[in-house]
């Protein structure tokens, strides 16, 4: 009996191992994207960085098909560092429609924005 139990047990991790693994969000190529902007510091980094959050936010295919936390709030200020405000407000705005827990801190950024304008 213990010896049934135990092939059992095997079999079913055994097949749950073997079932596709679904992440909840897709974060494409960002990681060496971002490393290499903040590594390196160049345009062309800058330029690859841009690219992938736009890949990021036009292409989610994770679990949950929605942009990972944070993505739409560093794409935005990125934009703004660039002299796309609008822009960049906009996507502050969509990162707080869709994580409210991030309000309190992109509200500090909008607010300072609004201060040096």
């Amino acid at each position: 009996m213990r010896n049934i139990l135990f092939i059992m047990t095997g079999g079913i991790l055994f097949l749950a191992s073997c079932m596709p693994q679904t992440t909840l969000y897709n974060w494409g190529k960002y990681q060496e994207a971002s490393y290499s902007y903040v590594k390196n510091n160049t345009d062309k980094d800058l330029e690859a960085l841009l690219k992938e959050y736009q890949y990021m936010v036009d292409n989610q295919k994770g679990g949950k098909k929605t942009v990972p936390p944070g993505i739409y709030a560093d794409y935005g200020y990125m934009l703004i560092q660039q002299g796309k405000v609008k822009e960049g407000l906009e996507l502050m705005k969509l990162e707080m429609a869709l994580y409210p827990e991030s309000s309190v801190f992109i509200e500090g950024i909008i607010k300072r924005l609004e201060q040096n304008e």
